[in-house]
């Protein structure tokens, strides 16, 4: 199948699922890309080109290369391009190439699947048009279960997919401009020769086809995988979570670091829709001028409970809602707040039509503590607990009638 071109696949991926989310990945170990080589440049005509042998390796080149001398892997692939190829240099001047200098391909094994810096969103929804307004937990900035996975045409990769888990799900992954977006497909890419030289790790990966089934939304699912995702974001690299302003930061469910702002939690009922919410805080709230240097991320996760607060006891699916902001100093997060506060008075209005049982808000900003400081019940919920209350004080009225009366021991 020839290769397609970008705008050509988003548009044949986006009819099967209106809200699907496309995530793509960033690094590849194309021959003409500079720094896949350890002098930062492409090699040239008079310079040995040296691949590590006992690194596997595919390795897409794009155009005719002439070269001096040239030392293969045991175990790769070259993947040729019309009209890409190599020919033996034939002495004569090159200006600008180093005679005789050895270049050597970088070392790709390092690319890790959990790496959130290593993928990003391209799916053509209003977070593009919002000038990336809506952002992810770090968990969720790697591919989920149910999302669909994009590797650019014409581009050669290697992926590391070691994994607390023994399979990672997704919907449907394309490579070579191909959408394998069924397990049979995916089970006929995995028998070919390709696969363990793009795929190498403990993890297997595994296309379902399938989409989110539930309108309340699915959890990511790569909580397991949690301790890989931050420590690539911040251990091993040696990046560090951000110097916060506030005090007592929150810890958002999912996200390595600790933010300023505000996060509402929010129970549901089967009435819930995620993508109508989301949108009606995007168009009604988030979208307003007064919230300019807000961002916005909003999703299901799972909180775990416990027994006295120590044993694990089960887990229960929540909206997460986080907001942050680019305030400074005293004003660090107040925006977050007020936005906070103007979702929490929409939920007490219309929280039943929309299918929310009750929201908690907690803010940490410059110049206060964090902390719980609203919560919305709906009011229906109020009332069946006071109907009940009357129905238990009715039911021992009468027992008690019946027992003075001896119709009862």
């Amino acid at each position: 199948m020839p290769p397609t071109n970008w705008v050509t696949l988003v548009s044949l991926l986006l009819p099967a699922a209106a809200t699907a989310v496309y995530k793509q990945w960033i690094p590849n170990t194309n021959f003409e890309t500079a720094s896949n080589w350890d002098k930062g440049r492409v090699p040239c005509a008079s310079n040995v080109v040296h691949f590590e042998k006992n690194k596997v390796i595919s390795v897409f080149v794009r155009s005719p290369h002439a070269l001096t001398d040239m030392y293969l892997p045991l175990n790769g692939e070259f993947v040729l391009a019309s009209g890409a190829g190599f020919a033996a240099f034939d002495g004569s001047w090159d200006p600008g190439c180093d005679s005789g200098a050895t270049v050597k391909f970088a070392d790709a094994e390092h690319h890790a699947w959990f790496d959130p810096t290593l993928w990003q969103a391209v799916s053509p929804h209003r977070e593009l048009e919002l000038g990336g307004r809506i952002f992810s937990v770090d968990e969720e900035r790697v591919p989920c279960r149910y999302d669909d996975v994009i590797f650019q045409p014409e581009t050669s990769f290697r992926v590391n997919v070691d994994s607390s888990r023994r399979v990672i799900h997704l919907r449907s992954i394309s490579l070579m401009g191909q959408e394998l977006s069924s397990p049979e497909a995916w089970a006929e890419y995995l028998r070919g020769p390709s696969a363990p030289l793009h795929f190498h790790g403990n993890g297997t990966l595994q296309v379902t086809g399938t989409s989110c089934p539930d309108k309340s939304g699915c959890a990511c699912g790569n909580a397991p995988d949690g301790h890989r995702i931050c420590a690539a974001l911040l251990g091993v690299s040696g990046r560090q979570c951000p110097a916060l302003t506030c005090r007592s930061p929150l810890q958002p469910l999912g996200h390595c670091c600790e933010v300023c702002g505000a996060t509402i939690n929010l129970d549901f009922t089967p009435d819930f829709d995620l993508q109508k919410y989301r949108d009606r805080l995007v168009k009604a709230l988030l979208s307003q001028p007064k919230y300019t240097g807000v961002q916005m991320a909003i999703s299901k996760v799972h909180k775990a409970q416990t027994t006295l607060g120590v044993i694990p006891q089960s887990s229960t699916p929540l909206i997460q809602i986080v907001l942050i902001d680019d305030e400074a100093g005293a004003q660090t997060g107040t925006s977050a707040e007020q936005l906070a506060t103007d979702i929490m008075e929409d939920i007490a209005q219309h929280g039943e039509a929309l299918g929310i049982s009750s929201g908690k808000m907690e803010v940490a900003t410059g110049s206060t503590f964090s902390g719980q400081v609203g919560r919305h019940e709906l009011s229906r919920i109020t009332a069946g607990t006071v109907l009940g209350l009357l129905f238990g004080l009715l039911l021992l009225g009468g027992i008690l009638f019946l027992y003075r009366k001896g119709k009862l021991r």
